[in-house]
């Protein structure tokens, strides 16, 4: 018998928790309609979860596919360490044929570099590459790569252009509206895009300066839709069900991606607010959820990195601060959900 991989096991394991099934989905077996296309990929669904380091792991991935996310994103890898440090990127990299299509983020701020990077990632069979333009991180941005490079639109052509011609997939891009509210070149950095041959924009409607504060500008994300031929991605301050019609009404964006308002409500992505969905029905998800951060990445390690998604889970309910106060000292997957299973929510 041929020994299977220690990573090939871990993903076993994570679809055993989620009852996933051991062959891929294919495309013709969904129910619904193709809704858009990404150069030759098509996307069955309008909702995604979008990418968030520290957050977009593959147990949770797995979640939000099985819920209704469209795509998978594997968030921000260096395109240095993919060059340089291939078996740390092999670990970040994994992910399941369930989730397809699959997105692989690039954070870059060299042609060459990046171009070495996308051949590269295409022994690993994704089906898009993403650059990432947005991310506002300090650690980032001073760096010269993520949000930084919208302060030096050419070298974002040059990259995206690099990209491209390097590899055979459809290339994409996630930007934000600028560095500060005096430097919003949203417009022309997505025009640049287009014409440098990316296939969608993902659009975050706030600036490097905002972070996360603020309103998301979805007016400008519209302009942005009006402008360009290929699809937009609208993301921003979409945590209701509500939300996903507003921002879809003012952007008339091709698809929405969802981020910090799909932690601890992975129902966003069928379409119901969390207050609408049961205290057994939630705790049966966060079982699943559980068992499968333990299964990928072992004990304690896995309780440890589930809290994060856990005190979201339970953020609203009555009496949460007591309970995420006893949450966050358990490293036991069993005592933490004994806690869980003798919580009494009230009502119905």
């Amino acid at each position: 018998m041929i020994a299977m991989r220690l990573g090939e096991l871990f993903i076993l394991l994570v679809r055993m928790c989620y009852n996933c099934p051991l062959t891929p989905a294919t495309q013709k077996d969904r129910s619904m309609d193709c809704a858009l296309r990404i150069g030759s990929v098509p996307l069955y669904g309008d909702l995604i979860l979008a990418p968030m380091v520290g957050y977009t792991d593959l147990p949770f991935r797995l979640l939000c596919r099985e819920m209704g996310s469209a795509m998978s994103y594997i968030p921000c890898i260096l395109d240095e360490a993919v060059i340089h440090n291939p078996k740390l990127a092999e670990t970040s990299l994994r992910f399941d044929a369930n989730e397809r299509p699959v997105a692989i983020q690039l954070l870059s701020k060299d042609p060459a570099s990046l171009a070495e990077a996308g051949r590269r990632l295409m022994a690993f069979g994704p089906d898009l590459l993403d650059l990432n333009l947005g991310c506002p991180a300090r650690h980032v941005s001073w760096r010269g790569r993520g949000a930084a490079l919208l302060c030096d639109p050419r070298r974002i052509g040059s990259l995206v252009a690099s990209l491209t011609r390097a590899v055979s997939v459809p290339v994409t891009a996630k930007i934000r509206l600028g560095w500060d509210e005096d430097t919003r070149n949203y417009l022309e950095v997505a025009r640049i895009l287009e014409d440098n041959g990316v296939a969608a924009i993902g659009v975050h409607g706030r600036t490097k300066a905002q972070g996360f504060s603020g309103r998301a500008d979805w007016k400008a994300i519209a302009e942005v839709k009006a402008l360009v031929k290929v699809p937009v991605l609208a993301n921003g301050d979409v945590r209701t069900v509500a939300d996903i019609a507003a921002i879809r009404s003012v952007t008339g964006c091709d698809a929405v991606l969802i981020g910090r308002g799909a932690i601890g409500n992975p129902w966003i992505f069928q379409r119901r607010d969390i207050a609408d969905v049961s205290y057994p029905e939630r705790l049966a998800v966060i079982r699943r959820h559980l068992e499968a951060m333990v299964a990928y990445y072992g004990e304690p390690l896995g309780v440890i990195l589930f809290r994060k998604h856990l005190i979201k889970y339970v953020q609203e309910l009555d009496g949460a601060k007591a309970l995420r106060q006893k949450l966050v000292t358990v490293e036991e997957p069993e005592a933490l959900l004994r806690l869980l299973e003798d919580w009494e929510r009230p009502g119905p």
